[in-house]
């Protein structure tokens, strides 16, 4: 393996032109995706769309595709990149030219990446990501691994992570986890289905209301009626048929939990060095990061009653991050209780509990009923217009519904406080632990509305550069005391947050 200089400039790899091509014909496709599909089914009614044959429609198609290609190569000769001592410059632009300039000290993330695309032409892509807006991420799309961790290596050998990375490359990594295909399909079982359901649910009403007239011409209605035999007055048929839509809408958020599990966590491992952590998963899309405990905000973590059942826990890390969805490749899945605790002790060093295990105020089950009450009233009101009174009956459901989401609601919050960390419990299906390290809170709120106020209760807002945690409905006395020890623990600690 050879050495890369990285203080000429340099281009990536000449195969970024496919990557950078490839990526900006799926952003085209994407952005006119309902257009695409609209002159599709024109065409397999009319054999036309408007005046335009095919042929017209092909030929319009090739010319975009050209005028894609055309602005990928420009924007491939156009991207340079070198490191000095200090900083990392970046020079881009086809007709306005960019140059940035990120000092080294400043970057927070860097992760190497591997679409399908790219693994089929074997390079990957190294983003670099600092605090500040999006802007300040960059992401080199086409480069060989060895050189891409060279510049990885390069540009951390002036930041604080320097003595870490050079001290675990010097040691033997070693895997301490890796995640089973067995584990992976319980993981996806054992999901919260609900956004499943929300996802799916949302994208089959939407794509219906976009096509429906298209759809009233393949009489789905009457295909749909023969095949239950539905008969309009039978109240059973009614119901077999309602019960079989949602079982089917039930499976396919299964099966669509499942394989989204798969996909983003084929192949997880967690190796461990003598200072930092490195996760490595992925199908189609590969990455590969290390979490050091310097740039940690806040650990999450998540389980539910089914997860703990097959042993199975979620722990979320989270820094201070510019790319949103790149946040969900910083979770580990199906860790079991000692693999959990051992990662927690590694990423927050002497974590400890507080003496004490408290919980919000009584008003805080007041507070749960009204959200789920004015949730099943939004639901009533098109559920009425569409059934009429027969969906009255669906309050049988609703009554234990409301009933449980305040008992476990109540039940899983809690918070607790030590000297160096703060625990806040939280959920309803699932239970969620959110675990903040004192040193890196960026602000404390002490919130109080004017309901909280007659009874004396408030809530403290705690955030971090990562997220913010609340402790809901305290007595007003706690809240301020917490706000105040909060404020000057922060002070008078000379620790970084990042």
């Amino acid at each position: 393996m050879g050495t890369t200089d990285f203080s000429q400039p340099l281009r990536q790899s000449s195969k970024g032109i496919i990557i950078i091509f490839a990526f900006n014909t799926f952003k085209f496709l994407k952005r006119f995706f309902v257009a695409f599909l609209a002159i599709g089914f024109s065409l397999m009614k009319k054999k036309t769309f408007g005046s335009l044959s095919v042929t017209m429609l092909l030929l319009i198609l090739f010319g975009i595709l050209i005028i894609i290609l055309v602005i990928a190569i420009l924007k491939y000769l156009n991207f340079k990149f070198h490191v000095n001592d200090e900083d990392f410059h970046l020079s881009t632009g086809i007709i306005t030219k960019d140059h940035t300039i990120i000092p080294k000290s400043k970057i927070q993330n860097i992760y190497i990446k591997q679409n399908f695309l790219q693994q089929l032409i074997q390079v990957v892509s190294l983003n670099i990501e600092t605090a500040g807006d999006k802007k300040s991420e960059i992401e080199i799309n086409a480069l060989d691994k060895s050189t891409a961790l060279q510049l990885k290596q390069r540009l951390f050998d002036k930041t604080k992570m320097v003595s870490q990375v050079e001290e675990d490359a010097s040691n033997s990594d070693q895997v301490f986890f890796k995640v089973s295909p067995k584990r992976l399909i319980l993981e996806g079982i054992s999901q919260n289905h609900l956004r499943s359901f929300a996802i799916i649910a949302s994208f089959v009403f939407g794509l219906y209301y976009e096509f429906k007239d298209y759809f009233s011409d393949l009489n789905l209605r009457s295909w749909l009626e023969s095949l239950l035999q539905f008969e309009e007055e039978s109240l059973l048929n009614l119901v077999i048929a309602n019960v079989i839509l949602v079982g089917l809408m039930l499976f396919g958020s299964l099966l669509f939990s499942v394989i989204k599990t798969f996909v983003v966590n084929f192949n997880l491992e967690v190796i461990e060095n003598k200072k930092t952590i490195e996760i490595n998963k992925g199908l189609f899309n590969k990455v590969s990061l290390s979490l050091t405990p310097s740039r940690i905000q806040n650990l999450v973590v998540k389980t539910n009653r089914v997860k703990r059942y097959f042993g199975l826990h979620t722990l979320s890390v989270k820094q201070a991050m510019v790319n949103v969805k790149q946040r969900k490749n910083f979770v580990i899945i199906a860790l079991e209780k000692l693999q959990l605790h051992h990662l927690i002790e590694k990423l927050l060093d002497h974590y400890t509990l507080g003496p004490e295990i408290l919980k919000p105020q009584g008003f805080y089950k007041r507070v749960l009923a009204f959200r789920i009450i004015f949730l099943a009233a939004v639901i009533h009101m098109p559920g009425l217009l569409v059934f009429g009174a027969f969906f009255l009956w669906f309050n049988l459901l609703w009554l234990p519904i409301i009933g449980l989401y305040i008992h476990y609601g109540y039940k899983k919050a809690y918070y607790s406080i030590s000297s160096d960390f703060i625990t806040v419990g939280s959920g309803i299906i699932d239970t969620t632990t959110n675990i903040l390290e004192i040193s890196k809170i960026q602000a404390v709120k002490f919130q109080q509305n004017i309901f909280q106020k007659q009874r004396q209760i408030a809530s403290v807002s705690i955030a971090t550069a990562s997220k913010t945690v609340v402790i809901p409905y305290i007595s007003q006395l706690d809240a301020e005391n917490i706000h105040d020890f909060l404020i000057y623990q922060v002070e008078s600690q000379a620790k970084d947050w990042m």
